[in-house]
């Protein structure tokens, strides 16, 4: 005798979680970040979308847990905007130098770049998390216009390119505290100026 299962999602197994995870990156390097859909994901992992928000709270944490991302934008958002706003560069750089410190946090971060650095679909994703997810939020936020962001998003990403990529020295082997004095006056004028 056969039992039919009947309609509705099916019920959850021991890694409900992972397996969401694994049909959203799925999702994500199909569709990319914008027009990738928690329904999508849910129809995707053969669970009900109620589910797949028990696990993540939004679309933008659901794709940091699926990349492996050390922080979500719900996290660094904050950290950006809370405090004088005449700091902010200083926040954004011991923020960024904070984050890379430990290969645990550097690597999938350092993996995200490097796929998007040879893969049409990385790029699309990545762009679209980044510049949507996180930094149009704090410029809209801020009222600061869209390319400063990005001119100081562009010079902290070639930062963390010759830091953990190419590894130039002495950028790679610098302390993270000289780094700071160094950038954080110019990471901050995008902001002010």
């Amino acid at each position: 005798m056969t039992v039919r299962r009947g309609p509705g999602r099916r019920p959850g197994s021991a890694d409900t979680r992972g397996e969401i995870l694994a049909a959203a990156r799925r999702v994500f390097a199909e569709k990319g970040f914008d027009k990738a859909t928690v329904r999508g994901i849910a129809r995707e992992a053969e669970v009900d979308p109620a589910l797949v928000h028990h696990y993540f709270d939004t679309k933008e944490g659901m794709f940091a847990a699926a990349m492996r991302l050390p922080l979500t934008p719900e996290q660094v958002v904050p950290l950006l905007l809370e405090g004088p706003r005449e700091e902010i560069g200083e926040r954004l750089v011991r923020l960024i130098l904070t984050v890379t410190a430990t290969p645990e946090t550097r690597e999938p971060l350092i993996a995200i770049i490097r796929s998007a650095m040879t893969h049409e679909h990385a790029v699309t994703m990545f762009r679209e998390f980044v510049t949507n997810a996180l930094l149009f939020k704090v410029a809209d936020t801020l009222g600061v216009p869209h390319l400063r962001i990005e001119a100081a998003f562009a010079q902290m990403f070639g930062v963390l390119m010759a830091r953990y990529v190419l590894k130039l020295e002495p950028m790679a082997g610098a302390d993270p505290e000289e780094l700071v004095e160094l950038l954080a006056p110019t990471i901050q004028r995008y902001f002010t100026a």
